[in-house]
């Protein structure tokens, strides 16, 4: 990102991407997304942009059923990209994942139905991944034992503040069906965070893009890669849809965090500038820029 301007350059870079549903060799989910192009796409944009984060975040339901040869493929495809972009890979399991499978395909440790939490730092730069899965079930519970030890991670602040990634985020939705999958007694992780460095909450699992706060934090919600829900589905059920596709981008400045969406899909080009013409355009002064832009406008 440009370093001019009244904010400067941010002091990190996340890229933050969710529910990527990867299912067994050859096959498609619900019988016609490819998930693996889906994610293709979406490094194919970032390699083309130039754009390097410092570290990519997938908030859970890495494989929609926990199959090995999916981690397998996904594992293959994430780290050349992510090693391309100079990146660390944060995984963070979800409900349709399976954690022995998750941790010997993901992580290459003992495949153990132990919960999944793990501590990175991304040069002073804190990501908590925590496990909110319930094994056999798809809503999200956090223990005791993994409140406990949140809260001893927390107690020391880290240089730059702290991002906790979680797979069912801390917020209400606008589909009554999601209550039933909704992370449970939320109070009790609202206690923890509030107070902390926790500057900013990455969720996954609604297939939609949404923001909330939760115990006075931000809260952002990246969609799927695989396929969304629409929010406004006939009688008031649940639709999902071969459309919508996104990611975000999370820019961490000194003082504040900036959640942006982003498609998955290029759509078709209305106008195109050049850096080149861009900074010629600003160069020049007020009253030569509204003769170029009127002159634009009539062509």
């Amino acid at each position: 990102m440009s370093t001019n301007g009244q904010y400067g350059a941010p002091e990190h870079f996340v890229l933050h991407i969710s529910d990527t549903h990867f299912v067994g060799d050859g096959e498609l989910l619900h019988g016609s997304v490819d998930s693996d192009a889906n994610l293709g796409r979406l490094f194919d944009r970032l390699d083309r942009a130039g754009q390097r984060p410092e570290a990519i975040v997938f908030t859970g339901d890495l494989a929609d059923a926990g199959n090995p040869q999916a981690y397998a493929r996904l594992r293959d495809m994430v780290e050349p990209a992510a090693e391309k972009l100079g990146a660390q890979v944060i995984w963070v399991i979800g409900n349709h994942d399976s954690r022995p499978e998750f941790r010997a395909g993901l992580l290459g440790t003992e495949p153990t139905q132990e919960s999944v939490d793990m501590v990175h730092d991304i040069d002073g730069l804190r990501i908590i991944a925590l496990d909110s899965t319930v094994p056999g079930h798809h809503h999200g519970e956090i223990t005791d034992e993994q409140i406990d030890w949140l809260r001893d991670v927390l107690a020391t602040p880290a240089p730059h503040g702290t991002l906790l990634a979680l797979h069912h985020p801390p917020v209400p939705s606008p589909l009554e069906l999601l209550e039933s999958v909704e992370l449970r007694d939320q109070h009790r992780l609202e206690d923890v965070l509030r107070g902390t460095d926790v500057r900013g909450i990455l969720g996954g699992h609604l297939h939609y893009s949404t923001t909330c706060t939760f115990a006075g934090i931000p809260v952002s919600v990246a969609s799927a890669t695989c396929y969304t829900q629409d929010l406004f589905p006939a009688g008031g059920g649940m639709r999902g849809q071969d459309s919508g596709q996104s990611f975000n981008l999370v820019h961490v400045y000194s003082d504040r965090i900036l959640h942006t969406v982003v498609p998955v899909e290029e759509g078709p080009t209305l106008y195109e500038v050049t850096m080149e013409q861009l900074r010629y355009y600003q160069s020049l002064s007020p009253e030569e820029q509204l003769a170029v832009m009127a002159d634009a406008s009539n062509h």
